[in-house]
Formats: structure tokens, C-alpha cells, sequence
């Protein structure tokens, strides 16, 4: 860990706990701050709070009074959820006070280079892939952001032996300052999170935020295909390390004859890829183009790709069930997601969707259920809106109250050769604490019909 002394005596407010903020916390105490802590759960419910005041928080627990924030306080580190609409986050810009993430603390103190990650869909599953592919190199990677540890906790324990491959959200990229990863990946943009962000302007502009602080020594791997990310990337003088499914380029990565050529080294066929789908080949692409900076030999990403068991949750395979193969997908949180998800499939597809009613409706799915749907099992809040796209679509469709009801029923309706897929195109908060829940929900079910 670096000898960092920004924040030596000086008055810091931590506003949220969870994981990010409790980490942000401690470090903050090692680095020499007067640490205050505020957080909406009462201090009696609040083991984290309990803990960090022991450790020498000063902690405000209940509700959120203005004068927190105030002339001598240096810095504010909130959680990534928490909006900039916040009163106190919003009397804190007002005085000009820094705002920040605990990904910025990561960056001061980490004395290895990091890797970000960010992007729309294929974050976790890059990242992950990023990581296995550099166990290979004379490089110890170590994991860290939305995956695994909080970053400043990873950051404590990195020297110049690691390299930190971090996943990054908008939230958190909209509080960094310093930030300078070596090499910046952009997967895609796609309108997302636009509650919090207020519109699809605003939510690029903070995944641009991964770029901030980049200059000629810095790369940049991003997706040729998407000209937003084009764009974004192609304004900042880096070396930029394209890749691409549809176009055959000088540099980057590409498809020739069916082979992912990575820096003009055939890697291998596509179809040897253990992962289906489009998206996936993007996924390997950038993470190929990360493990080749850091000298992981060929052979070695080849061995990644064609044996990599995917990510929990994120189009995971689960099993084959007397010829139906399972596959869960339950991060697939909104509909492009789902979308994704059936493009990565020849095969016909038993889908199960469902979830929180936003308010949207789902005639985007239609052309998508065409031609690639046997049958849709719907649940949750929005059954009725996905079963009239459904039969919009012309096809069956069969409502269940619940997941678990689901399951069994998208099993009857499928045959031999068939997908059984979980892809909600839905948040999980009508009938699950989170996707993670939900998914556990699903291959329990699954599980259930080969007992």
C-alpha cells in the first residue's frame, strides 16, 4: 500500500456503509483521517456502525442531519447507490467539496496497475475471464469492485507483483478524480440505470468517467461495434486496442474465417468457445486484448476460452435434462439483456421471464420471440404485459404466480434439443431480494425436476 498522506487529520464523512463503506471507513482510519460515518439503519440494528465506532468513528446512525457536512469537513466518500440529489451529498458539491468512491481511495493507495472494467452487459463475465487468463502470466491478478472484494480492501493487499482487474460501475465512476487505470475496457452502452442517472447522456458521460485521466501511455480496449463507445474512445489520445464481430480490422481483435484473431494471432475457432453467443465473443475479445499486454501466451487464452464454465447467474449452465439443456440468467435485469441472451442461442428456447413492474412494457422482446421461441412461461408483476407480447408474437404462453411454479411448467412445454432458459428482462424486487436470490431460486428448482 502506498504512503498516502491526503488525508492526514483530516475531517472525512463516510455516507452509507454496506460493504464499499465500511471498507472505506477502516482504510480511511490507517490513513490518518477523522472519520465520521452516517448511515440510514440505527445505530442498535447496526453491526457495521457498532464496529467502526469501537474503531474510532465518530457515527450518526438514523436519519441524515445537514450539519455533517459543514466548512471543515475535506472529503466526502459516499456508497455508489447513494444519488447526487442527496441533501447532504448536494450541500457538499455546493461547498465544493470533493465527492468521491471508494474506487478513487483504491487507485491513491494501490501500488499495482489496475485493469477497469465498465460497460453496460458483460462486465462480470470480462472481468472474470481477465482474471482467469492472467493466473497464466508472471502476473498475480487480484479480483476486485462489484465482484469479490471492495476495491480499497483489494487495494491494501496489491504490490507491483498483482494487477488489479476491477469491475466498475457508472455509480462508482461518477465519483472518481485522480483515477487512471492502465488500461480502460468499454464493452457497450445501452440505456441503463437512467432512474439514477436522469438520462442515457448523463449515464455515458459517467462511464466516461473511466477515461478521465488517460494519455498516451494509457490503453484503451473498447467495442468497435458500438458507435457510442467508438466515439467515446477515439476522443482520447491512448492506444486504442479495438475489437470487433462484424468488421475485419488492422489491430485489436476480430473475427477471420470463423477465428478470433487477437493482435493478428489466430486464438481460435468460435465455435470451440465454451460461452455461446455474440456478446460472449465480444467478452473473450477484450479480455484476450488485456492478457496479451500482460505477456499471457496464446496457447494459454485458448485453454481459457474453450473450458471457462461461465459466471453464476449470467447465462450459466446449469444442466441437461433428458435432452433440455438449463440455463440461468438471472442478472439479465432489463430487456436487452434478455435479448442477449436469446441471440446466443440456435437452438429453440423455452423462455422464463418476469419480474418487478418499472412501468415499461416488452414489445421490444417481439422480434426476438419469433422464430426462436417455442413457449414463454411468464410470473412475477409484469406476467400480463410479457404474455401479450407473447401472443403478440404468436406464441404460447403459460402464467405462473411464481419462480418456482415456472420452472416445472417451462420444463413440460419444452422437447428434446430444447433450452430451458431463465431470463427474467425484469429486476428481481417483486418476489426477490436480488438477482442472486433469484437465480439460487431457479437452479433449486431446476435441481428439483432431476430428484
Amino acid at each position: 500500500m502506498k504512503d498516502v498522506r491526503d488525508f492526514v487529520n483530516q475531517e472525512v464523512l463516510v455516507l452509507g456503509l454496506a460493504k464499499s463503506g465500511t471498507a472505506a471507513a477502516r482504510l480511511l482510519l490507517k490513513l490518518g483521517a477523522r472519520v465520521t460515518v452516517n448511515d440510514q439503519k440505527q445505530l442498535e440494528e447496526n453491526e457495521a456502525a457498532q464496529m467502526l465506532e469501537k474503531e474510532g468513528c465518530r457515527v450518526v446512525c438514523g436519519d441524515h442531519p445537514l450539519s455533517l457536512v459543514h466548512d471543515q469537513v475535506a472529503f466526502v466518500i459516499k456508497n455508489p447507490g447513494i444519488r447526487y440529489d442527496n441533501p447532504l451529498v448536494a450541500k457538499a458539491l455546493q461547498k465544493d467539496i470533493p465527492v468521491i468512491t471508494e474506487v478513487e481511495l483504491a487507485y491513491r493507495i494501490s501500488e499495482a496497475p489496475i485493469v477497469g472494467i465498465t460497460g453496460s452487459n458483460g462486465k462480470t463475465t470480462t472481468t472474470t475471464l481477465i482474471d482467469h487468463m492472467l493466473q497464466f502470466s508472471s502476473y498475480d491478478p487480484l479480483i476486485a469492485g462489484n465482484i469479490g472484494k471492495v476495491s480499497c480492501e483489494v487495494a491494501q493487499e496489491a504490490s507491483e507483483k498483482n494487477v488489479m482487474v476491477t469491475e466498475l460501475s457508472s455509480f462508482q465512476l461518477m465519483g472518481v478524480d485522480t483515477f487512471k487505470p492502465e488500461i480502460a475496457v468499454l464493452l457497450n452502452l445501452i440505456d441503463a440505470h437512467l432512474d439514477y442517472h436522469g438520462s442515457r447522456e448523463a449515464y455515458a458521460n459517467a462511464k466516461g468517467q473511466l477515461f478521465k485521466n488517460l494519455n498516451e501511455q494509457s490503453v484503451i480496449v473498447y467495442n468497435y461495434d458500438d458507435l457510442q463507445v467508438r466515439e467515446m474512445a477515439e476522443r482520447v489520445q491512448a492506444k486504442l486496442l479495438p475489437f470487433s464481430v462484424k468488421e475485419k480490422l488492422t489491430e485489436g481483435a476480430w473475427i477471420e474465417n470463423d477465428d478470433l484473431i487477437v493482435n493478428g494471432e489466430p486464438i481460435l475457432h468460435r465455435d470451440e468457445m465454451s460461452l455461446p453467443g455474440e456478446h460472449n465473443i465480444e467478452n473473450a475479445m477484450a479480455a484476450a486484448l488485456v492478457a496479451r499486454h500482460y505477456q499471457t501466451e496464446v496457447d494459454r487464452i485458448a485453454f481459457v476460452l474453450k473450458n471457462f464454465s461461465g459466471v453464476k447467474h449470467r447465462l450459466q449452465y446449469l444442466k441437461s435434462i433428458k435432452g433440455r439443456k438449463f440455463y440461468n440468467n438471472s442478472k439479465a435485469t432489463n430487456i436487452p439483456a434478455t435479448i442477449t441472451a436469446l441471440k446466443a442461442f440456435t437452438q429453440p428456447v423455452v423462455l422464463i421471464a418476469g419480474g418487478l413492474d418499472r412501468g415499461n412494457e416488452f414489445d421490444e422482446l417481439i422480434p426476438w420471440l419469433k422464430g426462436k421461441v417455442r413457449a414463454v412461461v411468464t410470473y412475477g408483476e409484469t406476467s400480463e404485459k410479457i404474455a401479450r407480447v407473447t401472443k403478440e408474437a404468436g406464441i404460447p404462453v403459460y402464467q405462473a404466480d411464481f419462480l418456482e411454479q415456472a420452472v416445472p411448467k417451462a420444463y413440460s412445454e419444452s422437447s428434446e434439443g430444447d433450452i430451458v432458459l431463465l431470463s427474467p428482462a425484469c429486476a428481481s424486487w417483486d418476489q426477490f431480494k436480488t438477482f442472486e436470490v433469484r437465480g439460487d431460486c431457479f437452479i433449486e428448482a431446476v435441481e428439483k425436476l432431476d430428484s
